[in-house]
């Protein structure tokens, strides 16, 4: 983590992409319609194989603040990395290659961050399917998240989170969870800085399902959430074990 200089009220937004044509589209077009205009998006191509590069190209060729990062395959949490080193802006946003923004995102969390004088917010979402339809009920954001309340489960929409690096400097993912779970402990990272984050109410984005991450796949998650709160958070054996029945219980209030 360290200082460095950024162009202020600039948004860095951090798009990792493997072989995302059918989706990714829709996400730079959601990007494009924002009402607050000084972003720049950085879409890492994480050695995808199929159309992206070329959807993308078609994008970067017409506006300038959309540029295109070539990598070898190396996971989300490293493409990740590579945009940040790579970003100018003073805020940071994580944005996936199938999820989206409405339009009034970007605008309505820079005012919510100035307004609370924070140095990181998140936001309440929506979800959709693979054809881009509603499903399932939103998920609502809590309105004040510790660094306590993280220990157990993570309350920022890693879609919606915005984070002021003009205070602390760049934070990084944690390229040695292999891309699991490392938006989590990222945002873990960013709200330890001054303990608090703060989550806008309104519904400013939409997550998208995809079949291969819906709950029938969680099971197979338990245990890596065990060996995370173990080693990367410390916590003993009970408190881990109570940790994944806490995330076990929030994921089926969620998705049910």
């Amino acid at each position: 983590m360290n200082k460095e200089n950024y162009v202020k009220g600039l948004v860095s937004i951090i798009t990792p992409c493997y072989n995302g044509e059918r989706f990714i589209k829709e996400t730079i077009d959601s990007v494009e319609s924002q009402t607050y205009p000084n972003w720049e998006m950085l879409i890492i191509d994480d050695g995808s194989t199929d159309n992206s590069e070329k959807i993308v190209n078609q994008y970067v060729e017409k506006d300038s603040r959309i540029k295109l990062i070539k990598q070898k395959n190396a996971g989300s949490a490293a493409a990740r990395n590579n945009g940040i080193r790579h970003a100018q802006g003073q805020y940071i946003a994580l944005l996936d290659s199938d999820d989206i923004w409405l339009p009034g995102f970007l605008e309505s969390q820079i005012r919510f961050i100035c307004q609370k004088g924070a140095v990181c917010v998140c936001s309440s979402y929506s979800r959709i399917d693979e054809q881009s339809n509603d499903i399932l009920k939103p998920v609502m954001s809590k309105p004040i998240i510790t660094s306590k309340d993280m220990q157990s489960i993570d309350y920022v929409g890693c879609l919606t989170g915005l984070y002021d690096q003009s205070k602390y400097g760049k934070v990084y993912l944690k390229e040695e969870l292999n891309s699991l779970l490392d938006d989590y402990a990222f945002w873990i990272s960013v709200i330890a800085l001054e303990g608090v984050a703060y989550g806008n109410p309104k519904i400013l984005a939409k997550y998208r399902v995809r079949k291969n991450s819906l709950t029938s796949k969680k099971t197979k998650l338990i245990a890596k959430h065990y060996k995370f709160y173990r080693k990367q958070l410390g916590q003993g054996k009970l408190q881990s074990a109570y940790s994944v029945a806490k995330w076990g219980v929030a994921g089926l209030l969620k998705y049910y």
